[in-house]
Formats: C-alpha cells, structure tokens, sequence
C-alpha cells in the first residue's frame, strides 16, 4: 500500500521543473507587465498632465533586464531558444543528441559564468545609488547573478533530463 502512494524521482524531478518553468514564465511575464505599466503611466503623466516621472525610465529598464534574465531561462529549458536547426536536422539523431548534450553542459558554463560575473559587477558597482529612483545599484546589477543561477537550473534540469529519458540506442533528440 506504501509503495503505491510513493512518488517516483522521475516524476518528482519532473513536478520540480514545471514548478520553475511556471515561475520563470510568470516572473517574465510579470516584468513586461511592469515595463508597459511604468512606460504608459509615465507617458501619460509626461503628455496629459505636463508632469514626468522621473523614475519610469530607470524602473522600466531594469524591468526589462529582469525580464530578460527570466526570459532567456524559460526560452532554454522550453527549447525555444534560438539554434542553427538547418544544422542540426541534417545530423543523424545519435549526434543530434550528442550536441544537445553539449549545448547543455555549455549552457550550464555559462550560466555558472554569468552568476560570478554578475557578483563582481554588483560587488564592484553596486553601492551607487540610482539616481531616478534611489535605491542602491545593486538591486539592478545582481540581475545578471540571478539570470545565471536560472540558467544554472535551467541547464540542470535538462541534463537531469538527457540521463534519465529512456533512451533506445542514442534514437530521441
């Protein structure tokens, strides 16, 4: 009876990559939802009332940022991230797979190189106060840390993925 109610690592590994696929799409999505609030609140404020918000440039943009971060992650692990399919549909499926493989562990590289990037960037800048909108720089620079550690995940969900899938014989890209 245990056994039956017990949850298996695959489909476990499986919830925690939908849960972070969802927080990924929502936070990118709640981003963009700033970038719009903030540009058409201070475009109303600049054209109807004659009275800018100073600080609706410098939220919007880091908004984007954020939302960039968010985006890139979530586009990788969907796999709708930009490739060279021309490329990679002319190879046989066992290499395809090989170079999935790679991608993955280069994007896991590069996200672990962004994460120590992004630290000694807000390390280095990060007590600038923003002008428009007075809160440390950090709060905008650590953008590229958290991007980073996405992808970090991102990247080990789908190599958690490539060992796990039941493969036959090298066949699934």
């Amino acid at each position: 009876m245990l056994s039956a109610s017990r949850v298996h690592p695959e489909e476990l590994m499986q919830r925690a990559e939908n849960a972070f696929r969802h927080l990924l799409a929502g936070l990118s999505g709640f981003s963009i939802l700033v970038v719009f609030g903030v540009v058409f609140a201070g475009s109303v404020s600049r054209y109807l009332f004659s009275a800018p918000l100073q600080w609706s440039e410098e939220v919007a943009k880091y908004a984007m940022i954020y939302g960039t971060m968010f985006g890139m992650a979530f586009a990788y692990l969907q796999g709708t991230q930009i490739t060279f399919s021309i490329f990679i549909d002319a190879v046989p499926a066992p290499i395809r797979r090989k170079l999935a493989l790679g991608v993955d562990v280069a994007t896991l590289i590069l996200g672990g190189i962004l994460v120590h990037a992004g630290l000694i960037f807000a390390a280095k800048r990060g007590g600038i106060m923003a002008s428009g909108i007075g809160i440390p720089m950090y709060w905008a620079q650590i953008a590229m840390t958290v991007g980073g550690v996405c992808l970090v995940i991102a990247a080990l969900f789908r190599l958690i993925a490539f060992f796990t899938r039941k493969s036959s014989g090298g066949e699934e890209s």
